[in-house]
């Protein structure tokens, strides 16, 4: 018989196998996931999770697909977290300081307990590229936040109510149209996107192995 732990899902208690994620635990347990479960594989954010171990009072957040259960866990999901999105056109904007001061103010309201940084489950330093962004280098705070998948985990636990995935989605819009050189050959390769010429290889791609696709993405040459 395989290991089993004892979790709470939404306050009722189940034994599941030790081995299963949240996402899965609860599956096994009976519910039927139709919202908040997404890709399954860690880069969409949309199974963010709070949880808390029994007998400890800290509060941890997660992506229920990536997190493994553990005995005496207590888990609720976030449906949906109200990131404050503000509207603009990327066209009409100028990539210097003002921008964020004008979009997203409230970042000059960090107080710097690295709450968000904690929080994040890409393991990502959010706090330092909120710092970025204050300072106007679009450019770091892009790089910093370039694995952010929004799942809002950061906002949840900022005391400023900072929207910390948006902030890093307007650095790197930014730094993509004004900062960075542009790609030579991206309008070439676009255009044969558009012609179909890969199609029947990006049909291949998608017959491999999550495993395989990783390691192609992970090994893949990176222009500089």
């Amino acid at each position: 018989m395989e290991k089993t732990v004892d979790v709470f899902f939404f306050g009722k208690k189940y034994s599941v196998p030790a081995s299963l994620t949240i996402m899965i635990a609860m599956e096994y347990a009976g519910y039927t996931l139709k919202r908040g479960c997404g890709c399954r594989h860690g880069f969409c954010g949309a199974c963010a999770t709070i949880y808390r171990i029994k007998g400890k009072n800290e509060l941890k957040t997660c992506l229920a697909c990536q997190t493994q259960v553990e005995d005496g866990m207590y888990v609720a999901s976030i449906p949906f977290f109200p990131t404050d999105k503000r509207r603009y056109d990327i066209e009409a904007l100028q990539a210097d300081q003002q921008v964020m001061a004008q979009l997203y103010p409230e970042i000059y309201s960090c107080i710097g307990c690295n709450a968000c940084t904690k929080a994040c489950p890409q393991n990502l330093n959010v706090m330092q590229y909120i710092a970025c962004a204050q300072r106007g280098d679009f450019e770091g705070c892009a790089a910093l936040s370039f694995d952010c998948v929004g799942c809002g985990c950061c906002s949840v636990r900022c005391p400023a109510g900072i929207s910390h995935p948006h902030v890093g989605l307007l650095a790197r819009r930014l730094t993509g149209k004004y900062i960075v050189p542009k790609s030579k050959h991206l309008e070439k390769r676009v255009q044969e996107i558009r012609e179909g010429q890969y199609d029947a290889l990006i049909e291949q791609i998608m017959q491999k192995p999550i495993t395989e696709m990783q390691e192609l993405y992970n090994s893949r040459e990176i222009e500089k």
